[in-house]
């Protein structure tokens, strides 16, 4: 069995030209010791952040086919297509990547529902954690809903 060409090439963070990554036309995703690079998802009409996930080669290779959002999932060990339970399938809309291209960020469009977590919140970021404001040592830590 042969493995699929990606759309990118290999990357070697020995030997790779630091320009190049930074501020060349090559597409080269680092993905950690795994296999996987993170991926952050926002809203691209609000801008809200919508829920972060991971990534594999091939889940990035769908994403880039199908221009639906496919990630990794660590607890099932499997690509997962965001929505194809639910419905809620987010349509990518733009895809970037960080300096370093170790980080993805996919601006989307939510369909069905329009919620991105599985718990039926529209973000998987739906609750805060009280950070104190005068510099006071608290051993507490409280969350609360937004």
């Amino acid at each position: 069995m042969t493995t699929p060409r990606r759309p990118w090439g290999p990357r070697n963070p020995a030997t790779d030209v630091k320009a190049e990554i930074e501020h060349g036309a090559t597409f080269a995703p680092l993905f950690d010791h795994d296999g996987l690079i993170p991926a952050i998802v926002t809203d691209r009409a609000t801008r809200e952040i919508l829920m972060f996930a991971w990534m594999n080669d091939e889940a990035l290779e769908r994403t880039l086919a199908t221009g639906y959002a496919t990630f990794w999932t660590r607890s099932r060990k499997r690509l997962w297509m965001k929505g194809e339970e639910s419905g809620n399938r987010l349509a990518v809309k733009s895809l970037h990547t960080d300096c370093d291209q170790d980080v993805l960020h996919l601006e989307v469009e939510i369909e069905g529902d329009g919620v991105a977590c599985h718990t039926g919140a529209r973000s998987c970021f739906y609750r805060r954690i009280e950070v104190a404001q005068d510099g006071a040592n608290s051993h507490s830590t409280k969350l609360s809903h937004r």
